[in-house]
């Protein structure tokens, strides 16, 4: 089924300025919370597990509810609105304000709380109107002839939102170099841009998006419907769906090891201040191979670039942790991410295959616990252990801080190992699938 531009362009703008809004809450949260506040890598492991529980339960939630009312263009217009509008909250979240609002108290650990408060706030619009109605809404309109195609570009959106931000935000806002060679952030005015962009994103959509000729109401019981995905009844129903669940959670935890404190690592262990640089490089590369094994994978199968680029994976994560300089990072750091999307999009699309055409929003939530919460919480408290037990430390300004090490990558390799147990599984499933069919597996 060919896709039309109505299609394509929703496609490209929810996916976007959605990606936009997480890549911000995913890396810049960290950052600002690290820098401004307190380098103690445990409000950034609670931070990131707090905001996935929300998103978990948000997901799980809401998403029935679009099944239930049999739309979801209002979830995602009304969500990216207000979306923008919680992102900007963030540039009055500081020590300073917390210590004229709360002059008894702790100021660090008042600001500190509230930044994890205000993320999952934020957390709760975003994930209706992204992860709950915009997944649903995809899957609504796309087919197994076009979802590799499509996933792979999804996948690349957040790669292209942090090179926009990376090459233009970043260096106006957040490491700006002053004439006295001393970098200043204004995170106010990053907040407000970024957010602006989103809210702009749902105003946009309101007169572009429209729902799956086929979305119908649900009318089973919607609190039964909630507990559907958790029931064992409904895992060994679907069997497969819930290995492809399996498979994006390791993969999704992986990624979770060392992506929150990426930034960190880069600017102070490295020392690489300039990260636009190299991260520009590697965005651009991993989101074209991205783009391009997605069309091939249509025509050829997905399941046949599972353990081939899962082993390029492992492969770029040993690689990154040896790379000391800007261009060993670079080549290493474009074969790991561009590798991670394309293993990524397989199971993703594999995943949306594999989900009840009647309950897609239902299983959004299930998605959610898999790719998102269990990630989220298990990965940064992998890389929070790594780089306590490391004791890598600097001094800044007389404190003396704990910085992430290039263990991280190498203990994300190992969790990416695991996966390979229910890879096998789902290929070997779809061979059978395909004998069975008298399909040619090209």
């Amino acid at each position: 089924m060919k896709l039309s531009k109505r299609i394509w362009t929703s496609v490209i703008l929810f996916g976007f300025f959605g990606q936009l809004a997480w890549m911000v809450e995913n890396m810049y949260f960290n950052k600002y919370l690290y820098d401004t506040i307190s380098d103690n890598p445990s409000y950034i492991s609670a931070m990131v597990a707090a905001s996935a529980i929300v998103a978990t339960l948000t997901t799980l939630i809401m998403g029935t509810l679009s099944d239930r009312i049999g739309k979801r263009k209002g979830f995602m217009v009304a969500g990216y609105i207000i979306w923008g509008f919680t992102t900007m909250a963030f540039a009055f979240i500081t020590v300073d304000n917390a210590t004229k609002l709360f002059p008894t108290l702790n100021a660090v650990s008042v600001a500190a709380i509230t930044v994890i408060v205000m993320d999952c706030v934020m957390t709760f619009f975003g994930s209706t109107a992204n992860d709950a109605a915009f997944n649903a809404w995809v899957t609504d309109v796309t087919d197994n002839s076009n979802r590799a195609k499509v996933e792979a570009v999804l996948s690349a959106m957040p790669l292209i939102a942090l090179l926009v931000i990376f090459g233009v935000l970043d260096g106006m806002f957040v490491n700006k170099v002053g004439p006295d060679g001393v970098i200043h952030s204004n995170w106010k005015l990053f907040y407000i841009i970024v957010g602006s962009l989103v809210t702009l994103g749902g105003i946009i959509g309101s007169f572009l998006i429209k729902d799956g000729k086929n979305l119908k109401p649900n009318r089973d019981n919607y609190f039964k419907n909630i507990i559907y995905g958790f029931r064992p009844s409904t895992v060994k129903q679907n069997k497969m769906l819930y290995i492809s669940f399996l498979a994006f959670t390791i993969i999704c935890t992986a990624y979770q090891v060392f992506m929150p404190y990426l930034i960190i690592y880069i600017d102070n262990y490295l020392q690489i201040h300039d990260y636009a640089i190299p991260l520009g490089v590697i965005l651009i590369l991993s989101a074209v191979i991205s783009v391009v094994m997605g069309n091939i994978m249509d025509k050829v199968g997905k399941h046949k670039f599972m353990l081939p680029m899962l082993a390029v994976l492992v492969c770029g994560c040993v690689g990154v942790y040896f790379s000391r300089t800007l261009l060993p990072l670079a080549i290493t750091g474009t074969i790991m991410m561009g590798a991670n999307l394309v293993v990524s999009s397989a199971v993703n699309a594999t995943i949306r295959d594999y989900t009840p055409e009647d309950k897609v929003g239902l299983f959004q939530g299930i998605r959610m616990f898999f790719s998102v919460l269990l990630p989220m919480v298990i990965g940064p408290y992998i890389g929070a252990a790594v780089i306590k037990n490391s004791k890598e430390t600097y001094e800044e300004f007389g404190v003396v801080k704990q910085v992430p090490t290039p263990y991280i990558f190498l203990a994300a390799a190992v969790v990416c190992v695991i996966a390979v147990i229910p890879m096998v599984i789902l290929v070997r499933n779809k061979g059978k699938e395909i004998k069975k069919s008298g399909e040619k597996d090209v």
